[in-house]
């Protein structure tokens, strides 16, 4: 059976993840070292891994476009993966270790 589906809608604080960036969170629930990534720095429907040994248990998408993001650090689909939409999708517990994302045109 496929999981659950996180419901869009507010995250913990609205400051944790502004508008227009992609935040990863080390370990569930928004806990840990967070990362943050823009449009402006990121190629759109490339694969961008995490550094090595990274990974996230927790991701919002505030970017206005949907992410996908991957278990396998080389977006390789034989893993478990998944899409979020844009403009304020917070996953607050990830079904997987997230070591790679794509951000896409529409």
């Amino acid at each position: 059976a496929a999981p659950a589906r996180p419901a869009a809608g507010t995250g913990p604080s609205a400051g944790q993840c502004s508008a227009g960036e992609l935040c990863l969170w080390e370990r569930a629930e928004y806990g840990g070292s967070r990362s943050v990534h823009e449009l402006s720095g990121t190629d759109i429907e490339s694969c961008v891994a995490l550094p090595a040994g990274a990974s996230a248990g927790s991701l919002a998408n505030r970017t206005g476009r949907p992410v996908t993001t991957y278990q396998s650090a080389e977006c390789g689909e034989t893993g478990e993966f998944d899409t979020y939409p844009g403009g304020g999708t917070w996953v607050p517990r990830s079904p997987y270790r997230v070591r790679a994302f794509k951000i896409w045109e529409n």
